[in-house]
């Protein structure tokens, strides 16, 4: 195995929620990679949760930000030029809906509902990108998560799969926009995997079960294992690959009956 070194690498991860979350999987192996990250939370209910996350690592910063907010945005990236100066990679693990929509008819989403669904989910990877830019002078990598529901209906999934086939759209628009600019931009579409936000998707059990029952690999996959492929996709191995929406779920994608 060729190892990654990131060593004298800077990065930001957004999303991390608490240790079981796929985002703190990937912040992990960056780490250990050498890279030096920067940890967003949302609000003084995650920012001590966040910043114990970062303390485990070292040279980590902690940022607060809201998705939703174009100032705190603006403050984040300007605060990662005065600390880092420039960064390689970004990490997009940022999804919401509200429970209420993840329940019952999709035809009963509100609109409301379906408006914050799809701009924390997937309109927040332009504004993340544009502020970005300049900091990836030397080009880099943005990562984003998706899910299989962008392209196949889940039962109980429902506005969030929407949200994650805008989110795979912007990946490639994005990836033709910068391109020009050496950043590249792919997203990870990882199997079911067992995590707090994933507690609150009706059916979740049977997801992981039919997953499991019905992949070629005959399993379930592990967060490790879409860290690992973050990691490939933040580092110079991956450097002819852009616009991908890269299946990690054992193979399940493939499969028809």
């Amino acid at each position: 195995m060729i190892p990654i070194d990131l060593s004298g690498k800077n990065g930001i991860v957004f999303g991390v929620a608490n240790d079981r979350s796929i985002a703190w999987g990937i912040t992990q192996a960056l780490s250990q990679a050498g890279a030096r990250i920067a940890l967003t939370y949302q609000g003084d209910r995650l920012k001590e949760r966040v910043e114990a996350l970062a303390a485990t690592m070292e040279g980590a910063i902690t940022l607060p930000c809201d998705a939703t907010d174009d100032e705190q945005i603006a403050q984040v990236f300007q605060s990662l030029k005065e600390e880092f100066g420039e960064i390689s990679f970004l990490v997009h693990s940022i999804a919401f809906a509200n429970r209420d929509d993840l329940s019952g008819r999709y035809a009963d989403t509100s609109r409301e509902g379906y408006r914050i669904a799809l701009e924390v989910s997937a309109y927040s990877l332009l504004p993340l990108l544009r502020h970005a830019e300049p900091l990836m002078a030397n080009g880099g990598s943005v990562v984003a998560l998706t899910f299989d529901a962008s392209q196949r209906v889940y039962p109980g999934y429902n506005v969030m799969g929407t949200a994650k086939a805008a989110l795979e759209h912007g990946v490639r628009q994005l990836a033709y926009e910068f391109g020009e600019k050496n950043i590249r931009v792919n997203a990870i579409s990882a199997g079911p995997l067992e995590t707090l936000a994933a507690r609150g998707i009706s059916g979740f059990r049977d997801m992981r079960h039919t997953a499991a029952e019905k992949a070629p690999l005959k399993r379930n996959i592990t967060v490790d294992e879409v860290a690992q492929t973050a990691l490939f996709l933040c580092s110079g191995l991956s450097s002819g690959i852009t616009g991908a929406i890269i299946p990690v779920d054992a193979g399940y994608h493939i499969m028809a009956v």
